[in-house]
């Protein structure tokens, strides 16, 4: 799952994205910054390549940024706007606050870095197909189709093979966290190249923008993965109505999170006529996120005492979340370990921090803010085994055996027993495959940017052959 984690002076919290303040510009996706865009910062040390991604719901302007090499993944930032052709972001960091200013043109958005007596330039640009790639004609048509979900409204794109229909078809459900309809991670286009193969195959495949995304509307951050089984169902229901789609061939494909939220649906729906999982947790959120954070943080060369006090923590205030109680104790607790962490570090990284107890109660804030959100809360207590058990139709589970983010050994267990009665059930485990299916070496996200943007021999093959399998012509 594709979870955002934020590194803080040593500690560890889970981060949903932060709402900003409202922008004064509500363009949209085609003259707007929402979007991911990509690109580096250019220090006299070297280049720091990331990536920025921004969302509007309901007016307002919000973004978290990817910084792979570091095994940095979402992390939320502040004072973001758009003005003028002005766009600026900022991001707390333990060394000090990092701030982007800079001028939107045509698709790049370049200016200028400081962080604390660091300056740079930067410049990013918008994560769109290589424009060879864009004119090379693909054996498949595409439309672009919007649908409802109550007040919800979600924009996508359809790709049906060529030939005459109908033909089966499936929904891409993406993972947590505001991502278009390409679920772009770490400048890998997950979706984009699923739909292609699918489609390809003789598959029709329709993808979308979450929430507050491109030309979609609402919010992530304020909606549950229940919500988004609802824009999942709703966006079956288009794709079914689609004179070459045949609706009793239509199911659910749902990466990470997306893979909790495809058995809640079908477990809602008999119009969902089957459901591929891949990367999908089968346990509560709080005890993903100890094995996730304790694996990642290894990975990194985190030291086991630093570990074991972040898992404890988590522990407590999550219990202390579920139980409503008050987290002012909390609070303190985490503003002693972000202050013991800013002692740890280099001089001239503590000297960066011109105000440390404004940076402390910022971090503080933010860190709290982000673990009452109700998707969070809902993340935190759901058991998607619930889901699972509810499920009748068949079933196609994949997991990377190095995926660090949903641990095969914790979460196969309990998908297999909660899906014992189900008489057609697939679990296959790709050894070298970490949470994207792509080819791994240690399987720590630090990596997902450096790999090639491909997925691991069989993982393409193994999902369309098992569909049409079931459901071919």
């Amino acid at each position: 799952m594709v979870l955002r984690m934020l590194v803080a002076a040593g500690c560890v919290l889970a981060s949903p994205a932060l709402a900003q303040e409202p922008d004064p510009d509500p363009a949209g996706r085609s003259g707007g910054v929402e979007g991911r865009w990509a690109g580096s910062v250019v220090l006299p040390t070297g280049e720091l390549p990331f990536s920025v991604s921004f969302e509007r719901a309901d007016g307002v302007l919000s973004a978290t940024m990817d910084i792979p090499v570091q095994g940095a993944l979402g992390l939320p930032l502040t004072a973001v706007s758009y003005e003028d052709g002005r766009v600026h972001f900022e991001l707390e960091a333990s060394i000090g606050l990092a701030v982007w200013d800079g001028a939107l043109t045509d698709d790049a958005i370049e200016g200028e870095f400081t962080q604390g007596v660091m300056t740079g330039t930067f410049s990013v640009s918008r994560e769109d197909p290589p424009e060879a790639e864009a004119e090379e004609p693909v054996p498949y048509r595409e439309e672009e189709i919007s649908f409802e979900n109550g007040d919800v409204h979600l924009e996508g794109t359809l790709t049906l093979p060529e030939g005459a229909g109908p033909f089966p078809g499936v929904v891409l459900i993406t993972g947590s966290g505001p991502q278009d309809r390409d679920e772009v991670v770490a400048g890998f286009a997950v979706f984009r190249l699923l739909a292609d193969h699918l489609t390809r195959q003789g598959i029709a495949v329709l993808r979308y923008d979450d929430r507050g995304v491109g030309g979609s509307t609402g919010s992530v951050s304020g909606s549950t993965s229940s919500d988004f089984a609802g824009d999942a169902l709703a966006g079956l229901a288009r794709l079914s109505e689609h004179p070459d789609v045949d609706p009793a061939r239509v199911g659910l494909v749902g990466h990470s999170e997306g893979a909790i939220v495809a058995p809640l649906a079908a477990s809602r729906s008999e119009a969902v006529r089957f459901a591929v999982l891949l990367a999908g947790s089968t346990v509560p959120g709080t005890e993903i996120l100890y094995e996730q954070s304790a694996a990642i943080q290894r990975a990194s060369g985190v030291p086991d005492d630093r570990i074991e006090w972040n898992t404890d923590f988590q522990r407590r205030l999550f219990r202390a979340l579920e139980a409503g109680e008050d987290l002012e104790a909390y609070r303190e607790e985490l503003g002693a370990a972000i202050r013991e962490g800013i002692e740890t570090l280099p001089e001239a990284q503590r000297a960066a921090i011109s105000d440390v107890e404004t940076y402390v109660q910022t971090q503080i804030d933010a860190q709290i803010d982000r673990v009452e959100t109700p998707w969070f809360r809902y993340f935190l207590t759901y058991d998607p085994t619930e889901g699972l058990r509810g499920t009748r139709v068949p079933v196609l589970a994949l997991f990377g055996g190095l995926d660090l983010q949903v641990l095969v050994d914790q979460n196969r267990p309990p998908l297999e027993e909660a899906l014992a009665g189900n008489p057609d059930v697939t679990v296959e485990v790709l050894p070298r495959a970490n949470h994207l299916f792509q080819a791994a070496t240690t399987g720590s996200p630090a990596e997902y940017a450096l790999l090639e943007k491909r997925f691991v021999d069989g993982f393409l093959e193994t999902i369309a052959d098992w569909i049409l399998a079931r459901f071919g012509s």
